[in-house]
């Protein structure tokens, strides 16, 4: 959880990817644990299983790839921190155990290269740029402008790489295992970049992008756990905080969708008027007339508004447009707030006067600020008034406390706030089947709006697969 920065910085360097076998090497050996065992604040783990599911599909795909036959990407699902250490797993002992079943020759160890978000290292630390990098991960600067030296080393290994690139096309996390993120196109651009640079270079490899699905679940979920911690947000909250009973347990998922609406609903309130006196906001309250909208939808309507808003009280301090989806409005402002923090314009800050580096610690300050508007926004881009009544199962109950205690925890301004655990979980990955883009290279080298279309169908495809895999 990123934590307010006090004094203006210098320029973000890159940290390029230098793979290290003994890194990984030393990764594998404690994956065991560190999937059990709580190594950071801010890493949830506590996973005691990892199933995996239709494997061989991936084992064949790095046989090929090994055989210099196919470049492919893995698209894997990312709905919580954990989820490279899962993939870690899935590829460097599910990928090995069914090649050795399946009697299939591959070259060891098996790995792949990772792309992640740069600001990663800017809260966990600089010891996490050197750990990625040892395993082969390159950082990404999410923004308007691309990220040219990022995406062209991206570019360069999904093309020319002695192994494989992985990529999350959500862009973050959304904290919910059965919901999947509109997906951004960028992977769908580096599968036709990759097609069309082997074209160039005369090589006839098969291209194809391999969706990933990652879902969590509880092996025993803990209802006394989850009691425990809607009790600690109602304390939080200045509620009174209900308790679990045997009275309550004769219709538990009401009892506790009840105490969640009714916490959320508070929380909810309390923002409006956040944002109604201290940012001067205009804001239409209309109470709809046709019975047949649910206090649901209602509620899922008031907290887009918010979230419209709490975006608005970021884009007027940085002098951006509300223009776009609210994923592309919260990269535009992290690559504001960035800019006014990572001062590229200021390269060598020993060299500023006092009244200088004043001002540009004040704007560091207040742009660290600004755009916690946009955190909370991006925390409750999945959120939605249904989502655990459709299916109350103690998941959905937990994820979405869980979003609620992370809210909670950013607004006391707590660092690094370590999550409640609820009990161990297990993490379920599916390997869905792969999607050829060099069987799209056709339609996409037409034009510059067959190019687009291309792209868009492409991504629609692989967020298509990914829904499909949900269990």
């Amino acid at each position: 959880m990123p934590h307010p920065i006090q004094l203006a910085q210098p320029p973000l360097k890159f940290i390029p990817p230098h793979y290290n076998p003994l890194v990984r090497s030393m990764m594998q050996v404690i994956l065991p644990v560190v999937l059990r065992l709580r190594l950071r604040p801010w890493l949830p783990t506590g996973i005691a299983q990892v199933e995996t599911a239709n494997v061989e599909v991936l084992t064949k795909l790095y046989q090929q790839f090994q055989a210099g036959t196919i470049r492919f990407l893995i698209a894997f699902r990312h709905p919580e921190v954990d989820d490279p250490l899962c993939m870690f797993h899935l590829v460097s002992k599910a990928v090995p155990e069914i090649a050795r079943q399946k009697g299939i020759s591959l070259q060891y160890p098996i790995h792949s290269h990772f792309i992640y978000e740069r600001g990663m290292t800017l809260w966990a630390g600089n010891w996490l740029g050197w750990l990625f990098s040892g395993l082969g991960g390159l950082p990404i600067h999410r923004g308007k402008r691309l990220d040219r030296v990022g995406m062209k080393t991206a570019r360069d290994l999904f093309a020319n790489g002695k192994i494989p690139i992985s990529v999350a096309p959500e862009g973050g996390t959304n904290g919910h295992s059965e919901i999947v993120s509109p997906l951004e196109p960028g992977v769908a651009h580096m599968g036709f970049w990759c097609v069309e640079d082997l074209l160039k270079a005369n090589r006839t490899e098969e291209v194809f992008i391999v969706p990933v699905y990652n879902q969590y679940s509880y092996i025993n979920p803990s209802w006394k756990k989850l009691d425990w911690l809607l009790g600690k947000l109602e304390a939080d909250c200045g509620l009174p905080v209900q308790h679990m009973s045997q009275e309550n347990l004769v219709d538990r998922e009401k009892f506790f969708y009840e105490r969640l609406f009714h916490l959320g609903e508070h929380i909810l309130s309390q923002m409006e008027k956040f944002y109604d006196r201290f940012y001067h906001q205009d804001r239409t309250v209309s109470t709809p007339s046709d019975p047949s909208v649910s206090r649901n939808q209602i509620l899922a309507d008031r907290l887009q508004t918010l979230l419209d808003r709490s975006l608005k009280a970021a884009e007027q301090f940085f002098g951006l447009d509300s223009e776009g989806t609210i994923i592309d409005r919260c990269r535009r402002l992290e690559a504001a707030s960035w800019d006014d923090i990572y001062r590229k314009d200021l390269p060598d800050l020993q060299t500023l006067s006092p009244l200088e580096q004043g001002l540009a610690d004040w704007i560091a300050e207040e742009a660290s600020l600004r755009v916690l508007h946009m955190r909370l926004a991006e925390s409750f881009i999945a959120v939605t008034g249904s989502y655990v009544l459709e299916k109350p199962s103690f998941e959905r109950f937990a994820e979405t406390s869980l979003i609620l205690f992370d809210l909670i925890a950013r607004i006391k301004g707590e660092k690094s706030p370590a999550r409640p655990r609820l009990g161990w979980r297990k993490s379920r990955i599916t390997v869905g089947e792969p999607i050829s883009v060099t069987e799209r290279w056709s339609s996409y080298q037409k034009s510059r709006q067959a190019a687009r279309q291309a792209v868009i169908d492409l991504t629609q495809d692989l967020q298509t697969a990914l829904e499909k895999m949900i269990a």
